[in-house]
């Protein structure tokens, strides 16, 4: 539904007059160091701040055995969900006359890397060159806080979505996107779905898959010195082996992008990642264990089980190449992401209404990118049949030191969801 001039007006006119509160809002989601099992305190304070706004808050906890069975469902390992709360807000209008909207955002954030090197803590907000700094800043924590605040201004404007929005405030996105599955089952569903991640203000065309795979190596732990006649097998050492015959994967998974009706183009979409190596817990002494943590990226439209068998021939084949690995082969877990690819096809109506909504912002035609990333916009696409749209704000150091989102793309972002939302919502006065 077009949103004619008078109306636009106000709308960017009260976005622009709730800046403030929408930066001191999202600064306090930033002090909250919502890492994976620390997220509980975090959605109190959502579903709290989305009950003061006048929505109807669904606030609950996750449990595994409710989506294990679920298409989508990632593997969930060396983790209990004590933490892993989710919260929906949603809006209803008084006559539905519109298309409804689910605005998914993450609240979960990646550990700070190395607190000691941040300019300031990473969980303490700064604002500084026109930038806010902090974990979650950036990934995703003011897209989330924008699309609540794109709301208030049409509110601010006298109106409100002429149709149900589903705000859903969900955790996991690092690491399973078992969140967003979880809203799924709860049986949230609407007509399009907005996903407010920081690549900048464009449409993700694309975004890959993902797995992550855990290797336990057992080694033979022995004085390091051999003085005792024998030498032992060393389950780091043993871990480094491994680890380049994996690595190869990125180079013949790229390869395989030149067949690929949307990656072809794009210089590098697989990285295979070694997050993770540990091991040993004496100088003196041969390690006796090594875990070894890797992220596996995957191209849109590959077989999930078919990847799995690849990973798996590659370990053996590093086993076949050592003759302790030979008999003492390490267990492989698949422990988080197991992630689909997904593509936005060209020609939506969602896409149609934030084109407009951008070009409205912004004076030119909006673009598009594909990536080399993951979200949660897959599972309303591919799991719903519901349009999914990834569009934000600008993010600096995402999962880095010093992370930070620029905040006059974050204002233009919001300005771009507030007429997205009044375009493809539709508008009913307050």
């Amino acid at each position: 539904m077009a949103v004619d001039a008078t109306t636009r007006q106000r709308v960017l006119d009260a976005v622009d007059a709730g800046f403030d509160a929408q930066l001191d809002f999202t600064a306090g989601m930033v002090r909250f160091d919502s890492t994976r099992g620390n997220e509980a305190a975090m959605q109190e304070f959502m579903a709290a701040a989305l009950r003061e706004r006048g929505y109807d808050v669904d606030h609950w906890k996750i449990e595994v055995d409710d989506i294990r069975d679920m298409r989508g469902f990632a593997p969930v390992e060396f983790v209990d969900y004590a933490q892993a709360y989710n919260v929906v807000g949603t809006l209803t209008p008084r006559q539905a006359s519109g298309r409804s909207l689910i605005i998914n955002g993450h609240i979960d954030v990646v550990p700070p890397c190395d607190a000691a090197r941040w300019t300031t803590p990473p969980f303490e907000p700064r604002i500084e060159g026109g930038r806010m700094y902090g974990r979650g800043a950036g990934d995703m924590k003011s897209g989330l806080a924008a699309g609540i605040y794109a709301i208030e201004a049409l509110k601010a404007a006298g109106f409100r979505p002429a149709a149900p929005v589903y705000l859903q405030s969900v955790v996991e996105e690092e690491c399973t996107g078992n969140g967003a599955l979880a809203c799924i089952q709860r049986g949230y569903k609407a007509d399009g779905a907005l996903v407010p991640e920081p690549f900048g203000p464009s449409i993700m065309r694309a975004e890959v898959g993902l797995m992550w795979l855990c290797l336990d190596i057992q080694g033979d732990p022995q004085h390091a010195s051999a003085a005792f006649q024998n030498v032992g097998a060393n389950a780091l050492e043993k871990a480094i082996h491994i680890w380049p015959f994996l690595k190869r994967l990125e180079t013949e998974w790229n390869a395989r992008k030149a067949d690929h009706p949307v990656y072809r183009d794009h210089p590098h979409p697989i990285r295979v990642n070694l997050g993770k190596l540990s091991g040993g817990d004496w100088v003196s002494s041969v390690p006796a264990t090594a875990r070894m943590e890797v992220r596996l990226g995957v191209l849109e439209g590959e077989d999930l089980a078919q990847i799995r068998q690849e990973i798996l021939d590659r370990v053996a084949e590093a086993c076949a190449a050592d003759p302790y690995l030979r008999d003492h082969p390490p267990k492989a877990t698949f422990h988080g992401f197991m992630a689909d690819g997904y593509v936005l096809e060209p020609g939506s109506e969602i896409e149609a209404a934030m084109g407009r909504a951008h070009e409205a912002v912004f004076g030119s035609p909006v673009t598009s990118t594909i990536s080399s990333a993951v979200t949660d916009a897959r599972y309303f696409g591919l799991y719903q049949d519901t349009p999914s749209i990834v569009y934000g704000a600008v993010c600096g150091q995402p999962h880095g030191i010093d992370e930070y989102v620029e905040l006059d793309s974050l204002k233009q972002a919001t300005r771009a969801y507030a007429l997205f939302i009044a375009d493809w919502c539709g508008l009913e006065p307050l």
